[in-house]
C-alpha cells in the first residue's frame, strides 16, 4: 500500500476504536500516534532493506508479526505506565493496521496475497532488496501509473479516492485532530 492508504485505513480504524472504547474522537496526540504507527513498518524496513542492505527487503523485520505484536504490547505497557495509554493504543492500532494492508494490496492489484513477511525470519524473503533504490522507486511509480490506465486500475482509483474521502470526512467531523483550531469569532457586541 502507499503511505496515504495506510494512513487512511489506520486513522479510520483508530477512530472506530476511540469511539468504541472512550466514546470520543481522536485527539491531536492520538492522531499523530496513529499516523506514526501506520508508517512505522516502512520507516524501519525500507531504509534498512533498500538503502543500507541490512535487511533482505523492504517488508521484513518491522512487517513481521514476530516484531509487531511484541513491540505493540511493549508500547501499550509503557504507555499505560506513563499515563499515555491512548496514544500508545493509537500507535499500536496504526502499526497493526499496516500489516493486513500489505497482505491484501497485491490481491487488489490482481496478484496473490503476500503472506511470507508476517513470519519473517521464519519464512525467508523472496529475493534480495533492490540494488539501487532510486531506480527501483521510479519503476514502482511507473508500474503504478501504468496500472491506473487499466480498467482494474480505474476501479482501484475510484475505491482509493472513496477511501481517502471517507478518511478525510471522518477526520474533519472529528475536528481535524492534529491541526490547530481556528479562533472563534468574538460573540460580544
Amino acid at each position: 500500500m502507499w503511505p496515504w492508504e495506510h494512513l487512511a485505513v489506520g486513522y479510520l480504524a483508530y477512530a472506530v476504536v476511540g469511539r468504541f472504547v472512550w466514546r470520543e474522537p481522536p485527539t491531536g496526540a492520538t492522531a499523530a500516534a496513529v499516523a506514526l504507527g501506520t508508517q512505522f513498518p516502512d520507516l524501519v524496513d525500507k531504509p534498512l532493506g533498500w538503502w543500507l542492505g541490512v535487511l533482505p527487503g523492504g517488508t521484513t523485520l518491522a512487517h513481521s508479526l514476530l516484531t509487531a505484536v511484541p513491540l505493540s504490547l511493549a508500547v501499550l505497557a509503557v504507555g499505560a505506565a506513563v499515563g499515555r495509554g491512548r496514544p500508545a493504543l493509537a500507535f499500536a492500532v496504526g502499526y497493526l493496521s499496516h500489516l493486513p494492508g500489505d497482505v491484501v494490496y497485491p490481491v487488489v492489484l490482481g496478484g496473490d496475497a503476500k503472506l511470507w513477511f508476517l513470519l519473517w525470519p521464519l519464512r525467508a524473503a523472496p529475493g534480495d532488496g533492490p540494488a539501487h533504490t532510486a531506480p527501483y522507486l521510479l519503476a514502482l511509480v511507473e508500474q503504478f501509473v501504468a496500472f491506473l490506465a487499466t480498467p482494474l486500475g480505474v476501479a482501484y482509483l475510484v475505491v482509493e479516492l472513496l477511501l481517502l474521502a471517507l478518511a478525510g470526512w471522518v477526520w474533519t467531523v472529528d475536528g481535524r485532530p492534529g491541526l490547530p483550531r481556528p479562533p472563534r469569532p468574538d460573540r460580544a457586541g
